[in-house]
């Protein structure tokens, strides 16, 4: 028996750089995706999966349990950890395929869309096949991408591509999410052009730069005042705090913020029977704002991108996932004949950037044959 498992990738609509203080994002699952095609073979227990897009081939036993991680960010070993923690055996071998066209390490969450395809395929090519709904394959996926190498990401990316369509995520106190236009025949939203820069990203290096940054400024506020919490600080409020933080740090404060009000905008928005497609994309827009000057995580090429993106008649754009590099998106749904999301695509490929239409989609997929 033959699996496909399929996973899209993502955007983030509002809340980047946010999850991993607590507070909620949106996001969109994008008609871009990775496919895991895979089935048992004879022979030793071992894994061999051939990427053709990479032009690679993958291949290490699983004969005895934990596996080793041979490299950094070893995602295909540490699914089959996961999944061997929760009770699932593996006594055959396991070959395959991986493909997809999703821009890889470009911010449109790549990796997660992959273990989320992996681990999805791997539950049912177990010697007690397990069916998992796509929160829990969600949250294995955040185990085994962010907790066994220890890095510093959220819930976000992997959330959006188990479940596709758009959710808001809620992190903390506990998970909460709401979801919308989860079938893409509902499509309220319209046409997003996603714009690849080309620009190679150090996701947990810009991480770990804007996240600590900006708890050192919350640990010196909590110091002074117990009761502080960025979930409920009116902006206005942020002066009495001045004294206490650098000029950066009141930046970087004031544009989470900010953010967090934009994001509660935007929310709203869709919960509406009908949504104002304008207004939407100045909110995207007053993100990028807050992205760039903020926490500076834009680049020129991609503010170039951008500018291009707006002078052709999109009605937002921002940069998309931990920035310093790889894809930008714009807002161009499609209803005004002042822009069409042609004429946004051609601007950004003008601006040096590679284009792609997408829409909202569903979330992973598992077929057989």
């Amino acid at each position: 028996m033959t699996l496909t498992a399929s996973t899209p990738g993502r955007i983030c609509l509002f809340g980047e750089h946010q999850d991993y203080l607590g507070l909620p994002v949106l996001a969109a699952a994008i008609s871009r995706r990775i496919d895991v095609t895979a089935h048992r073979m004879a022979g030793p227990p071992q894994v061999r999966l051939y990427l053709p897009d990479l032009k690679q081939e993958v291949s290490f036993s699983i004969a005895q349990f934990p596996l080793p991680y041979l490299h950094d960010r070893d995602y295909f070993s540490s699914a089959l950890n996961v999944l061997h923690r929760e009770g699932l055996r593996f006594s055959a071998g396991i070959s395959g395929s991986v493909s997809g066209n999703i821009p890889i390490n470009a911010g449109t969450s790549s990796s997660s869309a992959l273990l989320i395809s992996w681990l999805n395929v791997l539950s049912q090519l177990a010697d007690e096949p397990r069916s998992f709904s796509a929160a829990q394959l969600a949250e294995m996926a955040y185990v085994a991408e962010v907790l066994e190498f220890g890095d510093p990401g959220g819930r976000m990316d992997h959330y959006a591509t188990a479940l596709g369509g758009v959710i808001y995520l809620e992190s903390q106190p506990q998970i909460r999410i709401e979801t919308f236009q989860t079938d893409p025949a509902e499509d309220r939203l319209g046409t997003f052009v996603l714009g690849d820069s080309g620009e190679p990203k150090d996701t947990i290096g810009l991480l770990k730069h804007v996240k600590y940054g900006m708890l050192a400024a919350m640990e010196k506020m909590r110091a002074v005042d117990a009761s502080f919490s960025l979930e409920t600080l009116p902006i206005d409020d942020l002066d009495r705090y001045a004294h206490l933080l650098t000029a950066d740090e009141q930046t970087l404060v004031r544009g989470n913020l900010s953010d967090r009000d934009v994001l509660r905008q935007a929310l709203s928005l869709l919960r509406q029977p009908t949504i104002d497609h304008r207004q939407f994309g100045q909110l995207l827009t007053i993100h990028q704002t807050n992205l760039r000057e903020a926490k500076r995580i834009s680049t020129p090429k991609i503010d170039r991108m951008i500018d291009a993106a707006l002078a052709a008649g999109a009605y937002g754009a921002k940069i998309n996932g931990s920035g310093g590099g790889g894809c930008m998106f714009a807002y161009a749904p499609g209803v005004d004949s002042s822009e069409t999301p042609g004429q946004v695509a051609e601007a950004i490929e003008r601006a040096g950037g590679r284009a792609y239409l997408i829409n909202v989609d569903r979330g992973t997929q598992l077929s057989v044959g």
